[in-house]
């Protein structure tokens, strides 16, 4: 069994490397007709992938998985009507391929420009958000490079039919149809399969638990962009305007807690907490949320739970915040500092100095001031879609959208010079 695996996971990712040097070469018509029509194509079979998906999570019902881990793996019509969005808003996007950059003449007269041209193959792991599938394919397909995809188990019919109707919609346009693979076996083993390909692919991405993609990380021979654990912050300071404080929170919270860049934990200037805790208690209360809190949080929040030390290292991804009450913008940069995964940060204040302060001093991959951190998104950002959001610091940080699948090469026009 381990040959067979080993076999289709190599030829997947040959075929896909194949693939992708007739991608590199299409033009942009031609991929945004691809594209189209990929979106298109989940229109139509949205009842099969439907089916699909009640199939995976069925399954996944009956292994007691968290309402957290459901929510993720759950497709409705909206949600297909939304991923085939996301597939025309990448077509709209500028085509990055082929883009010059930088151009300068040297004294000799040697002409050189830097422009921007696809990876190659990108290795995509992730987990079980089938609508990931097609943010990922889309996002391949407009930066020219080919993709293989291996989603989590639980997603696998999701996920099959879904990479199969996109693969279809590259062929009816004259796009290499091997662009997109999906590695359609749940064994574990083709991960690390995919992991040693570094002869026929570009870059690895997982998506997925934090002891996941620091598995990845170490054992991929090739190169790995990460995403993983968003424990994110908001910290409300004496300056904010707590109406907006409490609108923010609660949306960065509860809009869709089981999502990255949800909010994990809240930091309270004691300078306001007496008015601002109970007020922004209730709204969470109201939405589900269970407050966990200090020692000064419980004391205006009375119905909270206490928080253990444990807490402002957690990443709930569920109906569940940390509170924290603390002594000024200098106690909470020093929070951030000790806690942060530098996925996302944000401050709410109408003073300017502060902001800037935080946006200078915090260290994330995205800041934000006077907005939720829910905002941090690739959609969000007009990027169309996202890979995901990297936590990485080389190559690139944040979502990661169409630009960012790229990288560049010098052309250098000469009319006969030579070295001395």
């Amino acid at each position: 069994m381990a040959v067979d695996i080993r076999t289709l996971v190599v030829s997947k990712a040959r075929a896909a490397r194949e693939a992708a040097r007739a991608l590199a070469l299409c033009g942009t018509r031609t991929k945004n007709d691809a594209l189209l029509q990929m979106a298109r194509g989940l229109e139509e079979k949205t009842p099969a992938i439907l089916d699909a998906n009640r199939a995976d999570l069925e399954r996944a019902r009956a292994t007691g998985v968290p309402r957290a881990f459901l929510d993720r793996l759950t497709l409705t019509d909206a949600r297909i009507e939304t991923m085939a969005t996301g597939l025309r808003e990448i077509a709209a996007l500028p085509d990055p391929v082929g883009e010059t950059i930088e151009a300068w003449r040297r004294p000799t007269g040697l002409e050189i420009a830097r422009v921007r041209v696809p990876l190659g193959v990108i290795g995509f792991i992730y987990e079980a958000r089938p609508n990931v599938t097609a943010d990922a394919a889309g996002l391949c397909v407009k930066s020219g490079n080919a993709v293989l995809l291996r989603g989590g188990k639980e997603a696998i019919e999701s996920n099959a039919l879904i990479a199969a109707v996109l693969a279809k919609a590259l062929e009816k346009t004259g796009a290499p149809p091997e662009a997109i693979q999906f590695v359609d076996v749940t064994d574990r083993e083709a991960v690390g399969i995919m992991l040693e390909q570094d002869k026929l692919l570009d870059l690895i991405i997982p998506r997925g638990g934090e002891e996941f993609v620091a598995w990845v990380a170490q054992h991929s021979r090739v190169p790995v962009l990460k995403h993983d654990k968003g424990l994110v912050h908001v910290f409300v300071d004496a300056a904010a305007d707590l109406d907006m404080a409490t609108s923010i929170v609660v949306n960065a919270k509860a809009q869709r807690p089981s999502v990255c860049n949800a909010l994990e934990t809240l930091l309270v200037d004691r300078a306001v907490a007496d008015r601002f805790l109970p007020q922004v208690a209730a709204r969470l209360t109201e939405a589900g949320v269970e407050l966990r809190g200090c020692p000064e949080t419980l004391r205006r929040v009375p119905s909270a739970r206490p928080a253990s030390e444990a807490d402002w290292d957690e990443e709930y991804l569920d109906l569940v915040l940390a509170v924290r009450v603390v002594d000024g913008l200098d106690a909470a940069l020093e929070h951030i500092r000790r806690h942060s995964t530098q996925l996302a940060e944000a401050i709410v204040t109408n003073d300017l100095a502060r902001a800037r302060r935080f946006t200078r001093e915090v260290d994330a991959a995205a800041v934000l001031v006077n907005a939720s951190t829910r905002l941090v998104d690739g959609s969000q950002f007009g990027l169309g879609a996202e890979m995901g959001i990297s936590t990485s610091r080389v190559h690139a940080r944040g979502p990661v959208g169409v630009r960012e699948l790229t990288t560049t090469k010098f052309i250098v026009q000469g009319d006969g010079q030579v070295r001395d």
